[in-house]
């Protein structure tokens, strides 16, 4: 059996459990979109079937994590922000994500190290797909101002 092909440099995927760990979390974390009240303003940005969107998070996190690029491969490169603009994402989103987040890693990751690490990695995107006026990633370092 041929090993998956593997994102030099991050071993976050080997050290999750691999893809079954992925969809374990995602599983998870879906569960709290859909029943913890926070995250009612995210669960609002989707589908009522999330069967698609789970499944695109869970290629895109194998990816992320260091496991088979197939979300590159089938759908280009990851645009986040770009995705993700047709909603309006401030502080209290962000916040609600990393709830379940959280959630779901705690619930699926049993190394604390990784666990702190992964958290940090995901709120830094969840941060940077934050579109809301005056986001500190949109300001332009020199003048203060939104980029174009």
């Amino acid at each position: 059996m041929a090993l998956p092909q593997l994102i030099l440099g991050n071993p976050h995927f080997a050290q999750i459990g691999g893809a079954q760990a992925v969809d374990r979390l995602v599983e998870a974390f879906y569960r709290r979109v859909e029943t913890l009240p926070e995250a009612a303003a995210i669960r609002a940005m989707h589908a009522l079937d999330l069967t698609d969107t789970k499944a695109v998070l869970k290629v895109y996190l194998n990816e992320w994590l260091g496991g088979p690029r197939d979300y590159s491969r089938d759908r280009g490169p990851p645009r986040l922000r770009r995705a993700h603009a047709p909603f309006s994402i401030g502080p209290a989103e962000r916040d609600a994500w990393m709830l379940c987040m959280r959630c779901a890693l705690a619930e699926v990751v049993t190394d604390e190290s990784l666990r702190g690490q992964l958290e940090r990695a995901f709120f830094k995107i969840a941060e940077t797909i934050r579109n809301d006026q005056g986001n500190p990633h949109d300001l332009d370092r020199k003048h203060g101002l939104r980029a174009p």
